[in-house]
């Protein structure tokens, strides 16, 4: 996490904001406190991106349908307002590094760590489905590691998959190289068959440490998603098969959500796996490193200037509440 910059905002709606854990494409993600001591994560909309009326109709709906999204393995939608000059979406806070930082850190999972991830993102994505929605970004970085089980994060670039799935932000790019499936990368219709082939991919990195397409520029990289077999030496046995069916060209002969969750869980899911602690040793120190600097931030951080959070924009735009925020806060 960096600290604030004199570029970002004291608050963001009721949230006193501690850090900056990131950015990217649609916006930047902070660290935030309500008035009542929950830890958020809040993302903030690029404002040239809130400019599009379109993209905010979208945001609208999807951040309504991301909230019925359920189940213990994805981070909760808390807070919104949607109609804000910058729009912005709040979210439970998971104090672990993300697969990505984890595997290039500490190496491969093991097995039993590995199925209890594939258990929980199998689950992850059920849940998303049935609720009409495609992530569309399944990848390392979206998916955290916290001591009580994975979470799968960033739905601010999620798609309705009814008929509101045509409004698109103009000029943003969904997906990464590597993690996007074949249909996705040749622009055709997508569905939860694409976040599956998204999965294989991240579980095929989180065991074997590489990502089943090594390609050396993005151009190549999407080459091979759509034209060539994924490289899968380093995959331990027990998750080869499965990880081969999820990344099958064809979306039809990749296996369901809860399928692939089966595959990895069996009947008692990801909750029997991660019952008894699931990381490795390494990955627990971390968690628990950044538990502490999470307190020493938080002692540390001066409270807000005014009762009235203000937001101190990038985009030169005051940044109030607006009088219809369609959720409470928690």
């Amino acid at each position: 996490m960096q600290p604030l910059s004199h570029d970002d905002p004291a608050a963001v709606g009721p949230y006193r904001l501690l850090g900056r854990l990131g950015q990217g494409g649609m916006g930047r993600v902070y660290l935030g406190r309500s008035a009542g001591g929950r830890t958020v994560a809040v993302k903030v909309v690029h404002g040239q991106i809130a400019a599009d009326g379109s993209f905010r109709a979208r945001f609208a709906r999807e951040v309504e349908a991301a909230r019925r999204v359920g189940g213990d393995w994805t981070a909760p939608v808390l807070d919104a307002d949607p109609d804000a000059p910058v729009p912005w979406v709040a979210t439970g806070y998971v104090a672990g590094p993300d697969l990505h930082r984890a595997v290039t850190v500490h190496g491969p999972l093991p097995p039993p760590t590995a199925l209890a991830l594939g258990a929980g993102l199998g689950e992850a994505l059920a849940a998303v489905h049935e609720h009409g929605l495609v992530h569309r970004d399944v990848k390392p970085s979206n998916v955290l590691l916290s001591l009580e089980g994975p979470r799968l994060i960033d739905f601010g670039i999620a798609r309705a998959s009814d008929s509101t799935a045509h409004l698109t932000a103009t000029g943003v790019t969904v997906g990464s190289p590597g993690y996007m499936s074949p249909e996705q990368v040749t622009g055709g219709a997508m569905g939860p068959a694409s976040d599956i082939f998204s999965f294989g991919a991240v579980l095929a990195f989180a065991s074997g440490g590489e990502a089943p397409f090594g390609g050396t520029s993005p151009a190549h990289l999407l080459y091979q998603v759509v034209h060539e077999e994924p490289r899968l030496d380093a995959v331990p046995g027990e998750l080869r098969e499965l990880v081969t069916a999820c990344l099958a060209k064809d979306p039809a002969e990749r296996p369901s959500p809860r399928d692939a969750a089966r595959a990895c869980g069996g009947e008692a899911g990801a909750a029997g796996l991660v019952a008894a602690g699931w990381l490795p040793r390494p990955v627990v120190e971390e968690v628990s490193r950044r538990a502490v600097d999470l307190l020493n931030l938080d002692m540390e951080a001066p409270p807000p200037a005014t009762p009235t959070p203000s937001y101190a924009s990038p985009y030169a735009t005051p940044y109030p509440t607006s009088p219809a925020t369609p959720y409470a806060t928690p």
